[in-house]
């Protein structure tokens, strides 16, 4: 029998093994790709799927979805919308009403792909509808699977570029793991219900007492990130603000993750102006080159216009020197 928890220690999460996904991953980075693997898709029984969005660290700013994946239970397909957008056959597969597609959170992904384009979304299944008919209260993908299958999903690089022009096989391994990762829960939440093979632990919640301005503060930083997603799922206009944020809040890891990335981001900024600054000195001293030369053939120029104008004089001087010789010789005859 398994126990399971209505809530999950979020700190018992690291000493976990870590899950990934196992199964063969296909980038689809074509229209022509897309068909094939619309096709393939529908012709399966059940269809785990998640999207991913580059982060922005810009208040205000938010980037369309870069990654749909989809995935069944040996192969996912991660179709890269950043570069095909979404064509037809993307649109035949969300809207389709055959195949359940599985997924967590899905009004903030529906959301997310609307801001590509609209369509009539088909047989999708909310994870986060049928859980509570076992008792658990968590809503987060890391925290569910934690608790149903006792193993470790990693979310390290949720923060990453998701639209780079070649994904890493990190980026890819970690969307693909999401996906199958509905798949399992949704199949292991169906048979928990049907078969009543689980043993549900309440955890007991510390009473509360006056609270003092120390403890409130101290309440604030220790109080688990995703209590707030249940009441956000209840209301529509912030599950809008929330759309980048399905997973909730950040783990320390996250944060530290995006700090990192941060700073990378900022070093190569700074690479890429101390490489312009090498440039414009270049440009500048080869600027100084061609005035240098210009110079060189005004002078030369004017070496060529000089010379002409410095013969006259000479000649004149010839000519008065004729002049007197031939005065001399008249004088000479004279006498």
């Amino acid at each position: 029998m398994k126990t399971i928890y209505n809530k999950y220690d979020k700190n018992k999460i690291n000493a976990l093994p870590q899950v990934l996904f196992p199964g063969k991953i296909v980038v689809v980075q074509s229209e022509s790709e897309a068909d094939k693997a619309v096709d393939y898709l529908l012709s399966c029984d059940i269809m785990g799927v998640d999207t991913e969005t580059k982060p922005s660290f810009k208040k205000g700013h938010m980037h369309k979805v870069a990654l749909l994946q989809v995935s069944t239970r040996e192969v996912c397909f991660l179709f890269r919308l950043n570069f095909i957008g979404m064509p037809p056959s993307v649109i035949r597969l969300l809207s389709n009403t055959t195949v359940p597609m599985i997924g967590l959170s899905w009004h903030d992904d529906i959301c997310s792909l609307h801001r590509r384009t609209d369509f009539t979304p088909g047989l999708f299944i909310d994870i986060q509808n049928i859980v509570g008919r076992i008792g658990i209260e968590d809503l987060s993908l890391q925290k569910l699977y934690a608790n149903i299958f006792g193993e470790k999903i990693s979310k390290r690089q949720r923060l990453t570029n998701w639209e780079a022009d070649v994904l890493n096989e990190k980026q890819k391994r970690y969307a693909a793991t999401d996906a199958w990762a509905c798949i399992n829960l949704y199949q292991e939440i169906l048979r928990l219900e049907a078969e009543g093979d689980f043993k549900l632990v309440k955890v007991k919640e510390k009473p509360v007492e006056a609270a003092t301005p120390n403890d409130a503060a101290r309440d604030k930083e220790e109080s688990p990130k995703d209590v707030s997603s249940e009441a956000a799922l209840n209301d529509a206009a912030l599950n809008d603000k929330k759309a980048s944020s399905k997973e909730h809040q950040l783990t320390l890891q996250e944060m530290l993750a995006k700090a990192k990335e941060s700073l990378a981001k900022a070093k190569e900024e700074m690479a890429r102006v101390k490489e312009a600054y090498a440039k414009a000195k270049d440009n500048l001293a080869k600027v100084k080159e061609e005035m240098a030369k210009v110079k060189a053939e005004e002078a030369k120029v004017k070496d060529k216009e000089v010379k002409p104008k410095a013969t006259k004089p000479k000649a004149k001087r010839l000519a008065a020197a004729k002049v007197e010789s031939e005065t001399t010789e008249v004088k000479v005859k004279e006498q």
